[in-house]
């Protein structure tokens, strides 16, 4: 089974930055411009057949609601797509602690919808992953067995708080949350790539998610603790629409990992991190 474990399918009445530069250069603009209507809208039947024409089994759709960034991916946004392929569709849920009051509350709202994680984007938000108004997200996380993705490293887009990507941070969250499984987004990008993949090494509970990341560059990125091991702590994602999902598979497969190794990164690891990836997805 194949995962890509990480994916926004935005609306595009609601994102703020123009659809160039949200897709990027190494997007396949054409074929996702083809995916939505008129208003803006995905078309839940062509995103699932793009997605099946590359191979992927499981998709995690994450939504996002970042103002000061990117717009809003509601979680609403995402629930036609489950609808119309349950077994293929899961959605990641969102909270910002500047929108949402109280955020256990919204965190609750999510998961009953479907949601099988949480992801905090500090980058976009504007707040460290170790603030105090997180923790009542990572809390109610803890309680429910939902894992935390965490968006590590800097972003492009503009009204982005790099500073807030640095993975050392989330030593506070993993010391006040025992237990609690981590996954760092894009694998500490940019320059923090040797602190995400250090706590991922010495921490049973934490995991990266390579979203984003060139897979023919991943040898060079983790050099000094060897992509091999690395990849023994790492899940799959492209970060689509800004990566093609069928080339960035066919790259994972030419470097050379060895065939159960290879399968565990494509998706064996993330069906081992995301319980809710099994399971048929439930709303209450």
């Amino acid at each position: 089974m194949i995962v890509d474990a990480h994916v926004h399918v935005a609306h595009l009445a609601r994102l703020k930055v123009p659809w160039e530069q949200w897709i990027g250069p190494a997007g396949t603009g054409e074929a996702w411009s083809a995916c939505y209507d008129s208003d803006g809208a995905a078309i839940p039947e062509k995103v699932s057949a793009l997605f099946a024409g590359a191979g992927v089994d499981r998709v995690l759709l994450f939504c996002e609601y970042s103002p000061k960034a990117t717009g809003w991916q509601t979680i609403e946004d995402m629930l036609p797509l489950v609808d119309a392929d349950a077994e293929r569709f899961r959605i990641v849920a969102n909270v910002n602690p500047h929108v949402h009051h109280p955020v256990a509350a919204e965190v609750d709202r999510q998961l009953d919808l479907g949601a099988v994680a949480l992801k905090v984007h500090p980058v976009h938000a504007g707040i460290a992953p170790n603030d105090a108004q997180l923790y009542p997200a990572y809390a109610r996380c803890l309680e429910r067995g939902v894992p935390v993705i965490v968006h590590t490293g800097p972003s492009v887009f503009p009204g982005a708080s790099g500073k807030y990507g640095d993975p050392v941070m989330l030593d506070d969250v993993l010391r006040d949350f025992p237990g609690l499984t981590l996954v760092l987004a894009h694998g500490g990008r940019g320059w923090s790539y040797e602190a995400a993949a250090s706590l991922a090494l010495t921490r049973e509970d934490v995991w990266l998610d390579l979203a984003g990341l060139p897979p023919h560059k991943l040898p060079v990125y983790y050099e000094r603790f060897g992509f091999e091991r690395v990849a023994t702590k790492s899940v799959f994602g492209t970060d689509a629409p800004s990566a093609d999902p069928a080339r960035n598979i066919a790259a994972v497969r030419e470097l050379g990992l060895g065939d159960e190794l290879t399968d565990g990164l494509l998706g064996g690891h993330a069906l081992q991190v995301y319980p809710g990836l099994v399971d048929p997805p439930s709303r209450t």
